[in-house]
């Protein structure tokens, strides 16, 4: 028998959806360079599966968050170009070298210790050289970038790839902070080593040709996320989530279901259990807000969200397409990541990245 008859949940991931996603912003990008964000396991996708798809569909950039990912990476991309935004813990430069990652430079300390590996003899690759430009996080801020301004002798020496920055409020177009992170970057390029500029993300992407420049870092919009927040999405779904039907119950008033009983059933109706829970990242905040779909078939979410289970209302809904075995869309065409982002109260990002491991993973689309 197959392995599905068995899974409580299925999560179907459309690699062909997400490479036509990637080739999607790269033709928008014309000229400029579109790299790829896989950190967080490709925001809970499979960077096993999902980096070599978008190497196959021509990416050659790819940005991790942490060193351990970028090795991760090394050993399933050895010609890959791959930098790693979090930088230099300190002591790890040598490990960048060994795995040929390109750390992101985000303080003077990093800028000192790199340029130190280099003057011992370590064989230090390339570095991007980020600057905080709005964000008040990664990056040097407006004191240090000063500082080196009147010091550009600590650069001396060091072989740089990029100079970056990160919009704060790209998906957010009319925001005045866009502008004035763009006009920050121009001034600091206006003393800087003459760099290539890595600045626009997945939003930044649709703010127009002024932040494109030289690199784009998409990230969410490759997995199906909407760049363009109120706008139709440009990006195809690359997700599917589906939770089996465990059991049918029959209710009447004055049941209530679930823990801290709170929903009260209103007159006789049916219940649906289903077979995901917080513990495989069907958040808790979904409790009496979220809504699965049998067909085109909205079935809210009632009671709270368990570890294990969730139940849906489906009075509404024929009782022969809630038998026991059947799928509910819990993400699905009808109810994409976006839309059960905001029934959670979140974002598609922490949606994504909160997908469990106990579903059984199917992918779909071979290498092009």
């Amino acid at each position: 028998m197959s392995d599905l008859q068995f899974s409580g949940a299925v999560l179907t991931i459309d690699l062909d959806a997400i490479r036509a996603n990637w080739r999607r912003l790269r033709d928008r990008l014309g000229a400029t360079g579109c790299a790829a964000v896989v950190k967080a396991d490709a925001y809970g996708l499979g960077v096993e599966r999902v980096a070599p798809a978008l190497a196959d569909a021509g990416c050659r950039v790819f940005f991790v968050a942490h060193l351990d990912e970028g090795v991760q990476l090394r050993k399933l991309l050895p010609g890959a170009e791959i930098h790693v935004l979090n930088g230099l813990l300190p002591g790890s430069a040598s490990e960048f070298a060994a795995h040929k990652l390109v750390p992101v430079l985000n303080s003077l300390g990093n800028i000192d210790e790199w340029r130190e590996f280099g003057r011992k003899g370590g064989d230090a690759p390339r570095a991007d050289l980020h600057i905080d430009t709005g964000m008040a996080r990664l990056g040097l801020p407006p004191s240090e970038v000063q500082i080196l301004r009147e010091s550009p002798d600590r650069l001396e020496g060091m072989k740089l790839r990029y100079l970056m920055s990160h919009l704060a409020c790209a998906d957010e177009p009319d925001h005045e902070l866009n502008q004035r992170q763009l006009n920050g970057l121009r001034a600091a390029q206006a003393w800087l080593p003459a760099l290539p500029v890595s600045f626009a993300n997945s939003s930044g992407i649709f703010l127009g040709p002024d932040y494109h420049l030289d690199l784009a870092r998409p990230g969410i919009a490759l997995y199906g996320g909407n760049p363009t927040p109120g706008q139709p999405n440009p990006m195809e779904q690359a997700v599917r989530l589906q939770g089996k039907i465990l059991q049918l119950r029959d209710v009447d008033t004055p049941q209530t279901v679930g823990y801290g009983a709170t929903h009260r059933v209103a007159g006789r109706g049916r219940i649906a259990t289903i077979a995901v829970g917080y513990a495989d990242g069907y958040l808790r905040s979904l409790s009496n807000a979220g809504s699965g779909y049998l067909g085109d078939k909205r079935a809210p979410v009632v009671g709270r969200v368990s570890m294990d289970l969730i139940t849906l209302d489906v009075t509404a809904i024929p009782r022969k397409q809630c038998a026991p075995g059947n799928l509910v869309d819990l993400i699905g065409p009808l109810n994409p990541i976006d839309s059960v982002a905001a029934e959670a109260g979140t974002i598609g990002y922490e949606i994504l990245t909160s997908l469990g491991s106990r579903y059984r993973r199917v992918y779909r689309g071979g290498a092009d």
